[in-house]
């Protein structure tokens, strides 16, 4: 597994070159590519900067209305090869836990039926699929139907949609606010770990009372077991991104060197203290 920046995580908007220019000098292995960008100029930028592409996000609304959901087809089918030829085989969404209109089944059957195509459109590009879950109490408390917000039932949807390249997006946040443990990622592989985000939570807050776009630099706080949560995921042999997603204001406040710098620095001193 390597360190990765995704630039936009932290507020940081250059242009692909810059950031990837600032990510390796930071200490970063890899980077969140552009795929609005000619692929060829992306290539160039990270074999100059000697880093690997991380994750891109799943460019298809499937969580609304069928026209939605068919007219982003196209654009998968198009982002999907470029990125193939960018090196770039993970693309990654997450999974509201809750409707306020589906039913669990209902819910369940729309993400299975939509997410297999997407899937089979990124099966053909040779790219992966990966699926967070979203473990916030918080974040369902009020609605009128509770959906997938754990390892277990994220790790059924994914079985169920039955392509073959679809697995997690791991979020250390959503491990701890679910309940996670250190068993729960020894039970992964790399075949089901697609991609890794790592936070850390608010201070003072257990599980139950974290709130999902409150969080910290990993390390930062201390409330994440980040070590373990590292050591584990070299102990299945995880050959991915890890990328910092702490929605901190305090660090999109920052200019863009310091913001990729202080990141840097915070997900790199829990790497060495995991000793991964």
């Amino acid at each position: 597994m390597y360190p990765a920046l995704a630039p936009g995580a932290i507020g940081v908007n250059l242009p692909f070159e810059e950031c990837a220019r600032l990510a390796a000098e930071a200490g970063f292995r890899g980077i969140s590519v552009d795929l609005g960008r000619d692929a060829e100029d992306v290539r160039r930028a990270l074999e100059i900067n000697r880093l690997q592409p991380a994750a891109w996000g799943l460019p298809v609304e499937f969580r609304t209305d069928e026209d939605s959901f068919q007219s982003g087809l196209p654009q998968l089918h198009q982002l999907a090869a470029k990125a193939h030829h960018i090196g770039a085989d993970r693309c990654s969404t997450w999974i509201l836990p809750f409707s306020d209109t589906l039913s669990v089944k209902e819910n369940y059957q729309l993400h299975q039926t939509r997410l297999r195509i997407c899937a089979e459109i990124l099966a053909e590009h040779g790219c992966r699929l990966g699926l967070e879950f979203v473990g916030p109490k918080t974040l369902r408390h009020g609605h009128k139907h509770e959906f997938i917000s754990t390892l277990d039932g994220m790790l059924d949807l994914c079985q169920d949609i039955g392509t073959g390249n679809v697995g997690l997006l791991f979020d250390s946040f959503h491990w701890y606010t679910s309940h996670g443990t250190a068993e729960d990622i020894a039970r992964l592989s790399d075949a089901l770990v697609v991609d890794v985000h790592i936070n850390d939570g608010a201070a003072g807050r257990g599980p139950d009372e974290q709130i999902d776009n409150e969080r910290a630099l990993p390390g930062e706080t201390g409330v994440i077991d980040l070590v373990g949560f590292l050591f584990g995921l070299q102990e299945i042999g995880y050959t991915g991104p890890v990328t910092p997603e702490p929605f901190s204001k305090r660090v999109r406040e920052m200019s863009p060197e310091e913001a990729i710098r202080t990141t840097a620095d915070a997900l790199l001193g829990v790497w060495e203290k995991a000793g991964v």
